[in-house]
């Protein structure tokens, strides 16, 4: 009886840690100090946010960043001026996607998916004016992409808004074409 409740215990350990295991890059993402709306952590090498204030942007390099992607045209306005200068100038990759608001389109999302294919295993911030761009593009990417379920991936994306309109429709026609059955909320 006792060799059985030790194998018990030791199951349900094991159980414990794996579950820990799966938890661990969301639960232990480190935080950014971003001063921007609607920072979101999706992973440790992932961050979304509305437009971080220059001061921000000049400590990506310090917060452990290796490339930015900005998905909003440069002369919306409360875009930095001369962001690229203090992204690039920290010796971090700079990618901008001017997606005009609204007017997303299939191009700028394929646009998007190279952009993160040359960033493959660097800590990146994907950003907008407000995270709706960016956390719509990254729901996208994670679920195309990365194969997550679309439900856990949304949560991201609900924390900042519902998306609609164009972004809707970008969002449903992606993942009919992809087969997965999922209507944003």
């Amino acid at each position: 009886m006792r060799g059985g409740r030790v194998a018990g215990t030791r199951r349900r350990m094991l159980l414990a840690c794996a579950g820990l295991a799966l938890a661990w890059p969301l639960a232990h993402a480190a935080v950014p100090n971003l001063d921007a709306p609607n920072v979101v952590v999706i992973s440790d090498l992932l961050v979304t946010s509305g437009q971080p204030s220059a001061e921000s942007l000049a400590t990506l390099k310090a917060q452990g960043f290796e490339a930015e992607i900005y998905l909003a045209p440069p002369t919306v306005h409360n875009a930095v001026r001369d962001e690229q200068a203090i992204v690039e100038g920290q010796g971090l990759r700079y990618i901008n996607i001017p997606i005009p608001f609204g007017e997303p389109t299939e191009a700028h999302y394929d646009a998007f998916v190279a952009a993160m294919a040359q960033l493959a295993g660097r800590r990146v911030l994907v950003h907008c004016e407000v995270n709706m761009r960016a956390s719509s593009l990254v729901f996208l990417h994670r679920v195309l992409v990365g194969r997550e379920p679309p439900d856990k991936a949304y949560e991201s994306v609900a924390r900042v808004w519902s998306p609609r309109g164009p972004w809707k429709a970008l969002i449903v026609k992606e993942l009919r074409q992809h087969d997965i059955a999922f209507e944003p909320y």
